[in-house]
């Protein structure tokens, strides 16, 4: 048997279920403001795409997205049961992350011992990219679930190979497969672990590696058409993502956990807990090094270094880092203090949890749990901040609301409405339309609206002076903040509003500006 598999001595436990506090504490923690902050660009996208009849998102994934046409149409059926309030499309990323939470502490229970496991759940709880990721509706909360119960139901497998776990393990490794295909990076710490497993003995090696390639074989029939469409896709889908740079790495602790400052402080307690479990952080320091150098060097030839895309590694950071917290020390040492009698054999976890097999030179639970609520208390700054907007920067909000209010206020009937730029990333048309929805007035220069055109931008005519006769006044939304918002407008739709109108007035917003023209 692997010592990547065996399970935590029992003999001290906590008494109950390691994984209901931190699951509970994540749910309560994400839900709070879960419906302040207005969606975002990208999740506008999300409702956008949900929105659709089916087969029409199915038109749509062909163009466009099609990476994420799996949680869309999740989304599709869960928006025509709950609606499509910001809360409404944020929920299932944070009963998402809740379970994700719960998983990472039994995990860490699995591999290190209850108490690692708990510290491991609460600070992820904490973190400010738990409460982002889990009021987001976009899929990365499902990956960061599913990624943590692969990982758990492979331990499982290892430790206790049957059928059933196998095919647990098949399952949750294709569901991860279709919320984030880059989620399936994780898969090369899963083989180390494999590998190392089937050494230890060649007969039993064999039937182990077989059986893990046989479970990946769904996950594969299920991911390679849609990586193949996706390939397609990616000069258009990934046009605004820079190739990756060393200074990147330098940057990914703060901008995976939404906070610089907690980021730091997880790196430094992830690397402290790596040594202080030697061999048995093989597995989850593999689960956020190997995705972390296999994007990065990918990144580097291909547009593809997005530093959301690695949110499914933090629960592992933080399984080290419960380590030290727990003040775990690696399998087969002696801790300062005990004898050689007081501690496990080789190849066993060290639970942490009462006088047998824990280091009484690690810290307490109390001090422990202080030092998770530091954390919070450390990303509290942040934590206001992702509630107010999710755009980042968060200096850099889109005021989509505060422009549809401006439009709501005044609009009057045979009104128009002109967006410019009409294929801008930040989606000033879906913007009004999330937010205005029956009262959204005429978008006179459609010919094909992004329905018919299966994409996420809408088709304009070519002769917009022609569009805009018999319009007498328009609402103009223009993206950044313009004193002279007609000037803005290049080309011949600009030339066509500044022939035939005049700004009566104008209202800028964070990230917007609407104008009213009029003949």
């Amino acid at each position: 048997m692997s010592a990547f598999a065996e399970p935590a001595p029992s003999r001290a436990r906590l008494g109950w279920p390691v994984w209901v506090v931190p699951g509970l504490l994540t749910l309560g923690i994400t839900l709070v403001g879960i419906g302040h902050a207005q969606p975002w660009r990208d999740e506008l996208a999300t409702w956008s795409a949900a929105t659709r009849p089916l087969p029409d998102l199915v038109r749509l994934t062909r163009v466009i997205d099609a990476a994420t046409g799996p949680y869309y149409a999740l989304m599709h059926g869960w928006t025509a049961l709950v609606g499509t309030s910001p809360t409404a499309l944020r929920l299932p990323s944070a009963l998402a992350m809740a379970a994700a939470a719960a998983l990472t502490a039994r995990l860490g229970a699995r591999l290190v011992g209850d108490r690692a496991g708990l510290l491991a759940g609460l600070l992820f709880a904490v973190l400010p990219a738990t409460s982002r990721y889990g009021q987001e509706a976009r899929p990365y909360a499902l990956a960061t679930l599913f990624a943590v119960l692969a990982t758990l139901l492979l331990v499982d497998a290892l430790r206790r190979p049957t059928r059933r776990r196998w095919a647990g393990y098949a399952l949750a490794v294709a569901a991860l497969a279709l919320v984030h295909l880059i989620a399936l990076t994780l898969l090369a710490a899963h083989a180390v672990v494999v590998l190392l497993t089937a050494l230890r003995g060649p007969a039993a090696g064999r039937r182990v590696l077989v059986r893990w390639l046989l479970a990946l074989l769904p996950a594969f029939v299920l991911v390679t058409p849609l990586a193949l469409v996706a390939r397609g896709q990616r000069g258009r889908q990934l046009d605004w993502v820079d190739p990756a740079r060393l200074p990147d790495l330098a940057a990914l602790p703060g901008g995976l956990a939404q906070s610089g400052v907690v980021g730091g402080f997880l790196l430094a307690l992830a690397a402290l807990g790596a040594v202080r479990l030697g061999r048995r952080a093989l597995l989850p320091a593999a689960a956020v090094l190997l995705p972390v150098l296999l994007l990065f060097v990918a990144g580097t030839v291909v547009p593809l270094w997005v530093t959301r895309y690695l949110v499914f590694t933090v629960p592992f950071a933080c399984l080290l880092a419960g380590a030290a917290l727990a003040g775990t020390t690696p399998a087969g040492t002696t801790p300062a203090g005990t004898t050689p009698t007081e501690t496990a054999p080789v190849g066993t976890a060290v639970s942490g949890t009462g006088p047998t097999g824990s280091a009484p030179a690690g810290v307490r639970l109390g001090a422990a749990l202080a030092l998770v609520a530091l954390a919070g208390l450390l990303g509290l700054p942040d934590q206001a901040a992702l509630r107010r907007t999710h755009e980042w920067p968060r200096s850099a909000p889109v005021d989509y609301a505060g422009a549809a209010r401006v439009i709501a206020a005044g609009e009057r009937p045979g009104d128009a409405i002109v967006y410019s730029p009409r294929d801008s990333w930040l989606f000033p048309d879906l913007g009004m339309a999330y937010h205005l929805r029956s009262r959204l007035p005429r978008d006179v220069l459609v010919v094909r609206d992004q329905r018919q055109d299966a994409d996420l931008w809408a088709t304009e005519c070519d002769d917009p002076a022609r569009c805009l006769a018999g319009v007498d006044r328009v609402w103009l939304v223009v993206t950044g903040r313009r004193a002279d918002p007609l000037a803005a407008v290049p080309g011949a739709k600009g030339a066509a509003l500044r022939d035939g109108f005049t700004v009566r007035q104008v209202w800028p917003r964070s990230g917007l500006t609407v104008a009213l023209l009029a003949r």
